[in-house]
């Protein structure tokens, strides 16, 4: 980010991005400046800061925050769960509306989508697949529906399968509606994850579902990981929050996704 004024309002998650970038290209950032440099308070700078935290992109020090470094920044499935539940509800609420009336779902190992899983509406009779050891255990005992775990190695940050079992699996599957989680998203690069075994497992979800669906909270917007695993035009829509700006949705309509924001 330049020395200069920023010279528009921002929405919350646009100024957080910018806050984000001067994080990571200049090691640490305070609240003054900030609150000088886009146009707010220092009480809105503050918000955007714990924001930022709670997703695990920066930590608080006294008077700003420094970025998180990349070998820290991919959060534990338990972590996730902590950050950002009114949103990750909202989405997996919003999500429900796309579950088909018969046939098979599968459920991508996230906190999101764990969200759903939670949701699932009671009486469904669908198929359900999914490679998270948590999403299995939330719905082992239910009657209504037909639970199938994909096999693997199972990464302890994320309590994912990966690896040829699961793809294997996934190679053979065919699915009404795949619904994924990710790390990032953008136009410029689509879907990404900073996981390699990951994102070969998402890539074959894509690729297995008559409809794929990402859910998304607006702040992964812009950000970018270390692998690509969908470009926009493979999803067939993405579910996020209020949070994402009207510039950006048209944006990703552009490119051939459709967007709802719960």
């Amino acid at each position: 980010m330049s020395n200069d004024p920023v010279p528009r309002t921002l929405y919350a998650a646009q100024r957080q991005s910018e806050i984000l970038r001067e994080a990571i290209e200049r090691g640490r950032v305070d609240v003054a400046t900030l609150s000088d440099r886009l146009g707010v308070t220092p009480e809105t700078v503050r918000r955007d800061l714990t924001v930022l935290e709670q997703h695990g992109l920066v930590r608080r020090v006294h008077g700003g925050a420094l970025p998180v470094t990349p070998g820290e920044r991919e959060p534990s499935i338990l972590d996730r769960l902590q950050r950002g539940e009114t949103e990750k509800t909202r989405i997996a609420q919003r999500a429900v509306e796309e579950l088909p009336s018969h046939g098979t779902i599968l459920l991508d190992s996230g906190s999101t989508t764990m969200a759903l899983a939670k949701l699932l509406p009671a009486g469904l009779d669908l198929g359900v697949v999914t490679n998270s050891v948590a999403i299995a255990a939330i719905l082992a005992n239910r009657q209504d529906l037909h639970l199938h775990l994909l096999g693997g190695t199972v990464r302890e940050v994320t309590g994912a399968a990966v690896g040829s079992w699961a793809l294997n699996a996934l190679a053979d599957t065919r699915v009404d509606v795949a619904f994924l989680g990710t790390n990032g998203f953008s136009v410029e690069r689509g879907l990404t994850t900073p996981d390699l075994a990951e994102a070969d497992v998402k890539r074959a979800m894509v690729a297995c579902a008559r409809r794929p669906i990402v859910l998304a909270e607006s702040l992964k917007a812009g950000r970018s990981q270390f692998q690509r695993f969908a470009r926009l035009e493979e999803m067939a829509m993405l579910i996020t929050d209020q949070g994402l700006d009207d510039e950006t949705v048209e944006e990703l309509e552009r490119q051939g996704i459709e967007v709802a924001r719960a």
